[in-house]
């Protein structure tokens, strides 16, 4: 088989970035620490309406003052739909799916989460406006994906 001088450089070429890039981004990921999440906590994805405390999400209130939310993705809905927090208050959102992999995106604010079957995803928030938030799923997951949002109301 012949294969012509210039189409045999240009496949020289893509290797050779190939090589390139691969070598920047382990070199990158090495210096910078980056490896996969360790700490993170497990849940036994097909138990999770079984397992405390996601057996009753919602909002709780712990000894020092703080919230704790814990929500349940699972196509199309988020549980609880919706949630009341007062202004000023912190919250930490514990996150886990039973179904498949979800988004949990709270525009205007730091929360941007995935949810993943088998894992339970933490992030902390300060509500200090009052309004009405936004919860969105921005992880495609399905035929009804655009229909995946709750709301969480700040008083």
């Amino acid at each position: 088989m012949h294969v012509h001088k210039y189409e045999r450089w240009w496949m020289l070429f893509g290797t050779c970035m190939l090589v390139v890039f691969l070598t920047i981004i382990g070199v990158a990921a090495f210096l910078d620490n980056i490896n996969p999440p360790s700490g993170m906590q497990r849940i036994d994805p097909t138990r999770v309406a079984q397992t405390p405390p996601f057996d009753s999400p919602g909002l709780h209130k712990r000894a020092d003052g703080t919230y704790e939310a814990y929500y349940v993705a699972q196509v199309f809905s988020f549980t609880p739909a919706t949630l009341t927090v007062p202004a000023g208050s912190r919250v930490t959102f514990y996150v886990t799916s039973s179904d498949v992999v979800h988004g949990f995106f709270i525009p205007n604010t730091a929360i941007n989460m995935m949810a993943i079957p088998g894992w339970v995803n933490e992030q902390t928030h300060t509500f200090d406006r009052p309004g009405e938030y936004l919860l969105l799923c921005h992880e495609y997951c399905g035929i009804g994906h655009q229909n995946m949002f709750a709301k969480i109301e700040v008083r």
